[in-house]
């Protein structure tokens, strides 16, 4: 499937093509429990079975449709604490090529998803491994639905969906590889706090008022920012609280 690597220095460099399997994160895994793999490796399968996202959640697609690989990344810079920024700045990479082909609508659903207009395009997965007080290493999860049209989901869409276009994924594949690593050099020399800012004004819902779902009452919220471990921050019954990723549900409004 990919016939040229991206314009790297390291991520893709070293590059395992699967036409099927289970999850690339677990083929990423076993790579580094077998040392074979670099900092930058990247795994991208044709078809995925059993792809993981949050909560427990699968991510199935067509096969050869959908961007679905992992990276493999060595942040030993970064503190287990600050662990949140790698999920930023992988976030701000997707977003990167989103918006070439769609200049509008495209946001970042925290934690981890890319949404357009109110619908799921994709997400990340992120799974770190701590030694000490910092990552030792980090398997990077991506899954961006491209060339597939129909979705057993309601919510689900695509670039080909949203533009009426379909797309060679080896192209796109390399430029997000491209964009991650841009990304994570910043990040490596010391752009946390810009890509924060970054972030926030792609954040879905930023500063605007919706319904939330916690602790299974529905309340009216309004999400203020994400702090240094990642926690959501939102304006609730007259005060500030914040949410980890399993303790709040988005409202979907119709």
């Amino acid at each position: 499937m990919q016939n040229k690597l991206p314009d790297t220095l390291f991520i893709g460099q070293q590059l395992v093509f699967l036409p099927e399997c289970a999850s690339t994160n677990t083929e990423a895994h076993l790579l580094l429990n077998k040392n074979e793999a670099t900092d930058g490796c990247v795994i991208v399968a044709g078809a995925q079975t059993g792809g993981r996202g949050q909560r427990g959640n699968t991510w199935d697609v067509e096969p050869d449709k959908n961007i679905t690989l992992s990276v493999i990344l060595k942040p030993t810079f970064l503190e287990a604490q600050q662990q949140f920024s790698l999920n930023i700045a992988v976030s701000l990479a997707a977003l990167d090529l989103l918006q070439e082909y769609l200049p509008a609508g495209a946001s970042l659903k925290w934690p981890n998803d890319l949404y357009c207009h109110d619908k799921k395009m994709g997400g990340i997965l992120i799974e770190n491994s701590v030694s000490g007080r910092f990552l030792q290493h980090s398997v990077v999860g991506l899954g961006i639905n491209v060339n597939q049209v129909t979705f057993a989901h309601p919510r689900a869409t695509s670039l080909a969906l949203l533009t009426g276009q379909q797309y060679p994924l080896p192209n796109l594949i390399n430029k997000l590889l491209e964009s991650i690593e841009r990304r994570y050099l910043a990040l490596r020399s010391g752009a946390d706090a810009a890509q924060k800012r970054e972030y926030l004004q792609h954040l879905y819902r930023y500063q605007e008022w919706h319904l939330y779902e916690v602790g299974g009452r529905v309340l009216p919220g309004q999400i203020t920012g994400v702090d240094a471990i990642g926690q959501l921050a939102v304006l609730m019954e007259q005060k500030l609280q914040f949410f980890q990723f399993q303790e709040i549900k988005f409202v979907i409004e119709e």
